[in-house]
């Protein structure tokens, strides 16, 4: 069945994590609890920045839009993936395995530069608080620089590039002609080894892909590392040692976050040809695909005193009316 043309082919058999049988249930044990903490720390994050009017701040509105992006790449791999775990039959849909690929990229991308956008603006808050001239004078010139505009559009703007992006190189794969085998060496389909299944020529699509892929590793990056060198001339320019001190734990979360992404980032696409190994490949794309979106909001959460002091204040309050719930009906 694998060897027959396949340029009209159902669905696509993936690999999963691994071959051996007696680490399936350790797996799916261990991957079901990161899922499962990914998501309620994402969607307590998404709800907490909305809720509390402590944290009505761009800073926190870019930090729930990393939150969704989070949440959005997670599950756009994490369920299926489970599934397959603990199925015999390790199959995914033709429509699925497209409709996977494009919210992939979709929330992949846009977290790129949702991470800018947060570094930006970090830049702005920390100039702007720790200028003696411009707290005096204007002490309201960040909300006037990192207005709700211009927050909205720096949110949209990766949106939209993500979609094209995503709609294009999907479109691109999946108009192709699938032959040979339809077995997916990953357990999620990624561009790479879907493109690899292709009987037509795929050098323009692979062209594209590594061009989009380098421009998107480089920009967002260069924004972020000229942000932080800016970040870091302000912070030198402070007297006094406890301003420096505050306005480097501003940006602790945030750096933790960056070095974290990036840096798995870089581990997967930029290592030599030579030193790859479908095995290596796969840990770190289970890293970046599960493992950071849990770590997020957990780093944010407990390196941030303004969250925890909203998570307390939220958790306080649902205690209370709980309680009142349960006196009322006993």
């Amino acid at each position: 069945m694998d060897q027959q043309n396949l340029t009209g082919l159902k669905e696509f058999i993936l690999m999963g994590i691994t071959d051996h049988p007696e680490l399936q249930a350790t797996f799916f044990g261990v991957f079901l609890i990161i899922y499962a903490v990914s998501v309620v720390g994402n969607m307590g994050m998404i709800i907490l920045t909305k809720m509390d009017s402590r944290l009505q701040t761009p800073m926190y509105f870019f930090l729930r839009h990393l939150a969704f992006t989070d949440l959005g790449y997670s599950t756009a791999v994490g369920p299926k993936m489970l599934a397959n775990i603990v199925t015999k039959q390790k199959t995914i849909p033709y429509n699925w395995c497209a409709a996977q690929l494009a919210f992939f990229i979709l929330f992949i991308i846009s977290e790129l530069f949702i991470l800018a956008a947060m570094a930006y603006d970090r830049y702005v808050a920390i100039s702007m608080a720790y200028d003696r001239y411009v707290a005096i004078c204007n002490p309201l010139l960040y909300t006037v620089i990192m207005s709700q505009r211009l927050c909205h559009l720096l949110v949209a703007m990766p949106y939209l590039y993500s979609v094209f992006l995503s709609l294009m190189i999907t479109t691109k794969i999946f108009i192709s002609s699938f032959c040979g085998f339809n077995v997916i060496r990953h357990f999620y389909c990624d561009s790479l080894p879907l493109i690899s299944l292709l009987c037509s020529d795929t050098h323009e699509i692979k062209l594209i892909i590594l061009s989009f892929a380098a421009f998107n590793l480089v920009s967002s990056l260069l924004i972020v590392l000229v942000s932080y060198i800016l970040i870091l001339v302000a912070i030198l320019r402070m007297n006094s040692a406890e301003g420096r001190h505050k306005a480097f734990s501003t940006c602790g979360s945030h750096l933790t976050v960056i070095v974290i992404f990036y840096g798995t980032l870089f581990f997967m696409y930029v290592q030599p040809k030579s030193s790859h190994s479908l095995d290596t490949d796969k840990m770190a794309s289970l890293f970046y695909t599960l493992v950071i979106p849990m770590l997020n909001p957990l780093i944010y959460s407990l390196r941030n005193k303004e969250v925890k002091n909203a998570l307390t204040k939220t958790w306080s309050m649902c205690a209370n009316i709980l309680l009142k719930i349960h006196c009322k009906m006993w």
